[in-house]
C-alpha cells in the first residue's frame, strides 16, 4: 500500500528536490508525493480531497502557522517540520504544537527517509 506525502514549501525546486531523492520509492509505489507552494495551498488540498498520512512542512516563517492550523483539523496526522532555523525555540514551539519531528535543513535525505517509514508503519 502506498502512503501519500503532502510535501509543502514556496520554493518551486524543492518539489524536484523531493523528486529527485525519492524517485525509486516513488516508482516502487510506496510513496506517492503531493505538492503544495503555500500554507494555503496545502489545507486547500487538505480539504478538497487529497487525505495523505504524513505531512512534510517546509516553508519559512509560516510553518509553525501551518503545522498548528493543520493539527487543529487533523490532530492525527503526523507532521514533520524541515526548517532553516533550528534554534530551540521553534523547536520547542513545534514540539508544543504536535510536530512528529523536527529536521533542520539542509535535509538528510536518508533520515528523512527512516523518519517517514518510522512514522508510516502502524504499531504492533
Amino acid at each position: 500500500m502506498s502512503v501519500s506525502i503532502l510535501a509543502v514549501d514556496d520554493e518551486v525546486d524543492v518539489a524536484d528536490l523531493f523528486r529527485q531523492h525519492f524517485r525509486r520509492e516513488v516508482r516502487q509505489g510506496q510513496y506517492v508525493l503531493h505538492f503544495a507552494c503555500s500554507g494555503e495551498d496545502a489545507l486547500d488540498k487538505l480539504t478538497g480531497g487529497i487525505q495523505p498520512p504524513l505531512i512534510v512542512i517546509l516553508p519559512g516563517m509560516d510553518g509553525l502557522t501551518l503545522l498548528r492550523e493543520i493539527k487543529e483539523k487533523r490532530p492525527d496526522l503526523p507532521v514533520i517540520m524541515v526548517t532553516a532555523y533550528g534554534d530551540e525555540e521553534r523547536r520547542r514551539r513545534a514540539s508544543e504544537y504536535g510536530a512528529a519531528d523536527f529536521i533542520t535543513k539542509p535535509v538528510d535525505f536518508d533520515f528523512l527517509k527512516a523518519q517517514l517509514r518510522q512514522l508510516s508503519t502502524p504499531p504492533l
